[in-house]
This record gives structure tokens, sequence and C-alpha cells, in this order.
């Protein structure tokens, strides 16, 4: 489950913030993941409750933001957000797709105390 392996890198990642700016207490972590991150939400979840225990996150909530997914369109020469990497352009119903966002997954921002 590589669910687990980001959690560690996430609360890596908040405790380096934590050091670098003062704080020693996070309350709530958005994270912006994309539709085609391959990561599974529920078990992000689960990975975070039980990565962060003991630790400055104990205890903080995770918002999810879902980022769409995007492609181009060779077709119609436009940028447009996809449901799934085989979607048709919504714009001209075009096959010829370059998937290019949704893969990300960002710290969006963190309360502290």
């Amino acid at each position: 489950m590589h669910e687990m392996a980001l959690c560690e890198s996430l609360l890596q990642a908040m405790e380096e913030a934590g050091r670098t700016n003062g704080f020693n207490r996070v309350t709530k972590v958005r994270l912006e993941i994309g539709r085609f991150a391959g990561v599974e939400v529920e078990a992000l979840r689960f990975g975070f409750d039980v990565v962060t225990r003991g630790s400055l996150a104990d205890g903080a909530e995770l918002v999810v933001l879902e980022v769409p997914g995007r492609g181009w369109c060779f077709d119609c020469n436009d940028t447009v957000d996809l449901d799934d990497r085989l979607s048709s352009c919504p714009h001209c119903g075009g096959s010829r797709l370059h998937p290019n966002g949704g893969t990300e997954m960002t710290i969006k921002d963190l309360e502290v105390e």
C-alpha cells in the first residue's frame, strides 16, 4: 500500500515546516490530490491516522480536495477536464487526448498552533 509511504512523506514535510516556521502542532491538513494520482483516499486516511500518532499532527483533520484530470485535445487544440484517462474530449468528442494534469498530490495548506 503506497498510501502509507505517502503519509510518511507527508509527515516529514509537516515536521520540516514546523521546524522552519516555529509551530509544534498541526490541527488540519488540506491536500490536493489529482484524479489520476492513483491514490486510494480511504487508505490514505487510514495511513494518515496511523503514521501521525504521537507526532505534531496527531489528531489532525485530513481534508482531501480532488483536482480534476486534465488533458490536451489534439483535435480541437484545447485543454479540457477529464473524468478518466480514456475519456473523449468533452468539447469536440475527439479521442486524441494527451493527459497533462491530475497526477499531483500537494499540501494546499496547514492549520497550526
